[in-house]
């Protein structure tokens, strides 16, 4: 086969240096710049069309683009658009700057053009990913503020966290750092007018409501009132006491609860004097309104102390070898059915009845279908 008949048949060839494409910014800037070459007239301008290019060098429309950039991205070409339909270009070559850029063979390249977004990238349902930001951090970051040294800095930190611990924040070291970095950063708090003056931290912060005898502590009557309001839906009384405490802490619900309380106080108030007057001694008042000591843990241990010492129900069976006068002694000691079944109906003592009737037969007790009952009525 002759080979120079086979090449022959594509036509001209065209030729391109790869140093020069290196300073051009490509192959294709490089087969474009050198075709425009050949083709300049004597005023260093060239107007062609898209298809003339394609047809002399085979550089697609889109590959002729981005040589149109890269090559002005270096000043060594200008272009404009003569006509759209068919597309025509003008072409003005800038031989003078490739003359420099040549000449200059140390230069470092310029700034390439950014490349065109890919169909992924131009994608609107996809958008591209965002480039991170990087913030610069100091090796040794270290909190300046009002302490004095270092050893201040860490005391109040303590107190800070022991707080945070008893006002029971899900994550107390969060809430120190929190105000810690406040206060470095120039925010005034009330905790540390309080640390550096030794007074508890919280104390110069509470407000005593219309509704609290003192910070935080409402009045009994407006407490045991909505204890009751909650009972009365059928929580048990452990959930009605928190439910209550926790809307009585929240100033905004509080005052409302707190103009409605009033309210009925007042009607209560007036219902009374009106049976008063009416010749009633004592007219009637709700429960929450009567005055009920404090339950604590103190005189709850104390009353379960007394019922485990005093009551017939825990006592040891007796010995053997007691006499006959001794047991008739305690024969008058036995329970009464009905002191039995109200310790019965209580989840704490119920199993305690049970043992004790077991243990002594001669009380005559059994219990049937959850009552106590004699077993000799007769």
């Amino acid at each position: 086969m002759n080979f120079k008949q086979f090449w022959e048949n594509f036509g001209e060839g065209a030729v391109y240096y790869p140093q020069l494409a290196q300073k051009m910014g490509g192959v294709t800037a490089a087969i474009l710049y050198l075709t425009l070459w050949r083709w300049l007239t004597n005023n260093a301008t060239v107007q062609c069309s898209s298809k003339e290019i394609t047809q002399a060098t085979g550089l697609s429309e889109q590959e002729q683009q981005l040589a149109r950039e890269q090559l002005k991205a270096r000043s060594l070409l200008g272009f404009s658009l003569v006509r759209s339909h068919p597309p025509i270009w003008s072409y003005e070559l800038h031989l003078e700057q490739l003359e420099q850029l040549l000449g200059n063979s140390t230069a470092s390249d310029p700034q390439t053009v950014p490349q065109r977004p890919t169909q992924s990238q131009s994608d609107p349902y996809f958008p591209p990913r965002r480039q991170p930001i990087s913030v610069s951090v100091s090796p040794h970051y270290q909190f300046s503020g009002p302490w004095e040294s270092q050893e201040q800095l860490e005391a109040f930190q303590d107190a800070l966290l022991d707080y945070a611990k008893q006002q029971g924040h899900p994550n107390p070291g969060a809430w120190v750092f929190k105000i810690v970095d406040g206060i470095s950063k120039g925010i005034k708090s009330p905790f540390w007018e309080e640390f550096i003056a030794g007074k508890p931290l919280g104390e110069t912060q509470k407000v005593q409501q219309e509704w609290e005898i003192e910070p935080g502590v409402p009045y009994p009557a407006f407490e045991s009132e909505r204890i009751q309001y909650y009972v009365h839906q059928g929580e048990p009384l452990e959930s009605a006491v928190a439910k209550a405490r926790s809307e009585l802490r929240n100033p905004v619900k509080a005052k409302d609860l707190w103009d409605g309380f009033l309210r009925k106080c007042d009607r209560l108030a007036d219902e009374a004097l009106r049976a008063k007057k009416e010749g009633v001694q004592t007219p009637y008042f709700p429960p929450s309104f009567s005055e009920q000591s404090t339950v604590t843990k103190e005189s709850v241990m104390e009353k379960l102390s007394q019922l485990q010492g005093n009551s017939p129900l825990l006592e040891e069976d007796s010995p053997p070898e007691e006499t006959l006068s001794e047991e008739e002694e305690q024969s008058s000691e036995i329970p009464s059915i009905e002191h039995l079944q109200k310790l019965y109906d209580s989840p704490m003592t119920s199993s305690w009845v049970e043992e004790q009737i077991a243990k002594h037969p001669e009380w005559g007790y059994t219990i049937v279908d959850g009552e106590v009952v004699d077993q000799y009525p007769f």
